[in-house]
Formats: C-alpha cells, sequence, structure tokens
C-alpha cells in the first residue's frame, strides 16, 4: 500500500474516532466525564500523547537519516560512473569499446535500483552478468606503459565500487517500516483525538481545530512512509542524474 492510501486511511480512522468521541461525550453520564475520572482521562491521554509524539519524532529522525544516505550513496553511484568514463577515456582507444559498454551498463543499473522503470524481463542476474562482463574486459586489458597500469588499476577499483554500491541500494527494502508498527501508532492517535472529542462539548472551532490537528498527525505518517521509500512514491530520488551522468560518445 502507498504512503497516501496509508495517511489516508489513517486521517480517515482519526476522524472516525473523533466522531466516536463526540458521539460518547451525548451519551455518558455526565459522573463518567467529571471529577477523578476527568483527572484519569487526561493523565492517561498524555501517557498515550507523549509515546506517540516521542516514538514519530524517532521515526522521522530515523527514516530522513536514511534517506540523505541513501541520496548521498546514489551520488557516489554517479560519481564513480563519470570518473570510470574519465580513467577509460585517458586511457586510450583500448578504453573505447568499455566506454560504450558502460553507457550500456547505465541503463541496466538504473532497472536494478529503481525497479519501476524496469523492463518485466530485466533481472538482477542478467545486469550483474553484464557488469562482470565489463569487470573481466577491463582486467583483460594489457597495459603498454605505467601510465597505462595506474589506469587500469583505479578502474578496476572504481568498477569494484561501482558494483558493491549498485547491489547495496538494490538491497534497500522497498517498505522499511513495519505495518504493525504503524498500526499501533495510529491506534495510539485514535485513542488521543477520541479522548480529546470526549472531553468537551462539540463546537465549531473545536471540531476544526482537531480536524487541522489529525490532518497533520497523517501528514506527519505520510512524511515518514515516503521517507522510507527512497526509490519510490512523490518523493523518490531521481533517476535523471545517473542517466544523463556520461555524455554519448
Amino acid at each position: 500500500m502507498s504512503a497516501v492510501l496509508v495517511a489516508l486511511s489513517a486521517l480517515g480512522l482519526i476522524l472516525l474516532s473523533i466522531a466516536l468521541g463526540v458521539t460518547m461525550r451525548r451519551k455518558l453520564p455526565e459522573t463518567h466525564l467529571t471529577g477523578d475520572s476527568k483527572d484519569v482521562i487526561k493523565l492517561a491521554t498524555a501517557l498515550v500523547a507523549t509515546m506517540a509524539a516521542l516514538v514519530t519524532a524517532l521515526l522521522f529522525a530515523s527514516t530522513r537519516a536514511s534517506y540523505e544516505a541513501t541520496n548521498s550513496q546514489v551520488g557516489q553511484l554517479v560519481a564513480s560512473v563519470i570518473e570510470l568514463d574519465r580513467l577509460l577515456q585517458d586511457y586510450g582507444a583500448e578504453g573505447v569499446a568499455l566506454r560504450r559498454a558502460l553507457r550500456e551498463d547505465v541503463t541496466a543499473i538504473v532497472n536494478t535500483i529503481w525497479r519501476e522503470e524496469a523492463s518485466p524481463h530485466q533481472t538482477l542476474a542478467q545486469n550483474s552478468a553484464s557488469e562482470a562482463q565489463v569487470i573481466t574486459r577491463l582486467r583483460q586489458l594489457a597495459p603498454r606503459d605505467p601510465l597505462q597500469t595506474s589506469l587500469q588499476a583505479r578502474a578496476s577499483v572504481v568498477s569494484n565500487a561501482l558494483a558493491q554500491i549498485q547491489l547495496t541500494l538494490f538491497a534497500h527494502p522497498q517498505d522499511s517500516l513495519s505495518k504493525p508498527f504503524v498500526f499501533v501508532l495510529v491506534l495510539w492517535l485514535c485513542f488521543i483525538f477520541g479522548t480529546f472529542a470526549m472531553s468537551a462539548d462539540a463546537n465549531g472551532t473545536m471540531l476544526s481545530v482537531l480536524f487541522f490537528c489529525a490532518l497533520s498527525a497523517a501528514s506527519a505518517i505520510y512524511l515518514i512512509l515516503e521517507l522510507g521509500q527512497p526509490f519510490d512514491g512523490l518523493m523518490q530520488i531521481s533517476s535523471d542524474p545517473l542517466r544523463h551522468a556520461l555524455p554519448p560518445l
């Protein structure tokens, strides 16, 4: 389920809990909402609200850090592709064929990471085999002088790092957050907003404030889920820098 649908579902459940709270306010005896009962309800709501706020903050910080780290890895991937191309260019005429193969492999790299853009018949094994062939051909080059020897050695290091980063990004889970964990957080929010609606007589101002707060809570859940899916959704990391990293030969 996409982050938008989860956020909308959370908003709907929270609004339903508000309506339930308003209904319970009208049906419960007054003694259940005053005196010691009211104090206990306030303390319980404050406890759950504190836990929900703490968990939301920790989730946002964690997913934000993971998103930034993934974005940095994509930047390293682009830099490695450009560096490898320049090394092969400096190598001379023997590197032209490998530069062409590298340009073909860029599409394969994009398809293995941004899986929605991949061909349905494209597999990680096929892409990895293509890259392994380029690495093998790179190792089979016969340097004629010390400069080409150093270029070949550096190109081998960069190509191995390139393959490692690609596999790391491919292994990134599409949904890094546990669904039961999100469900528990939504359940806490429903309890909080339900008790808010139950604590006072319903009026336009109170309901407007509760709706805005519910929308803010659902938006926070949406941001957390979006940051946890860096290669999917509305906030996904763009593949354009990698696609256009190398000019045509």
